[in-house]
């Protein structure tokens, strides 16, 4: 669980960039994007393949660099992969290298460990191989290895893609919950039916560039742009 403190940073950040951009090659992958993404609640970020969603979360955790433009992190922020690594040790001893990493305290890392990991389910799994794991066990693993960072916002890319249905509702149900005891959630995803469930504010994307942002009930009853209406009606964009 988050401190107060932890939790009071969430609330009084945002994730904001300013004309971000982000060439690979001699693309554009991100084009100009301005975006004022608020630290708490539930964030989904949808659009076509190669709209740029993946590089806008790796640019907003700093994984990617900005070609030009800004982007201000105001949270404590984690990112989940859509397909996460995991190494070659423990499940409970993955947790505790990432905590490592981020500089925890030695003693403050297997109680962090064990609460993250007994959180998502698998505190019977805590002694077993990492990747001897089903894929939907591994996304947990991933899941809490990023929320024992403590993190005020979690960045997750296509979080339930690759899993089947039941494994899939799990990690869903569990990201709901995180997001009711005050930790931010960004996520992208291919499903609007787990957009509309989940997502209380929209982006959505095409091209490198945000073609529609705001609250998600007002986007999927009314979208203000023609590009939005076409992509909700499953019209191919160009």
């Amino acid at each position: 669980m988050r401190s107060d403190a932890s939790a009071e940073r969430g609330r009084a950040a945002c994730l904001r960039t300013r004309g971000l951009r982000v060439r690979i090659g001699t693309l554009d992958v991100l084009d100009g994007v301005d975006l004022d993404l608020p630290a708490t609640g539930r964030t989904v970020v949808i659009g076509p393949n190669g709209a740029g969603k993946s590089t806008l979360l790796l640019a907003l955790h700093g994984l990617v660099a900005p070609s030009a433009g800004a982007v201000e992190r105001g949270p404590r922020l984690a990112l989940v992969f859509q397909r996460p690594v995991m190494l070659r040790r423990s499940v409970r001893a993955n947790v505790e290298h990432a905590l490592k990493v981020a500089g925890a305290p030695a003693a403050e890392r297997r109680r962090r460990a064990d609460a993250a990991l007994d959180d998502v389910g698998l505190a019977y799994a805590a002694a077993r191989p990492a990747r001897a794991l089903s894929g939907g066990e591994q996304q947990r693993l991933a899941i809490a290895r990023a929320q024992a960072l403590e993190p005020d916002c979690l960045l997750l890319d296509e979080p339930t893609s690759s899993l089947d249905p039941a494994a899939g509702a799990a990690v869903e149900r569990h990201l709901l919950a995180l997001s009711a005891r005050g930790t931010g959630l960004v996520l992208t995803t291919h499903d609007l039916a787990q957009a509309r469930r989940v997502a209380q504010h929209v982006v959505m994307m095409h091209r490198g560039r945000v073609v529609e942002s705001g609250d998600a009930a007002g986007f999927f009853a009314a979208p203000r742009t023609e590009a939005a209406r076409r992509f909700l009606a499953g019209e191919w964009l160009d």
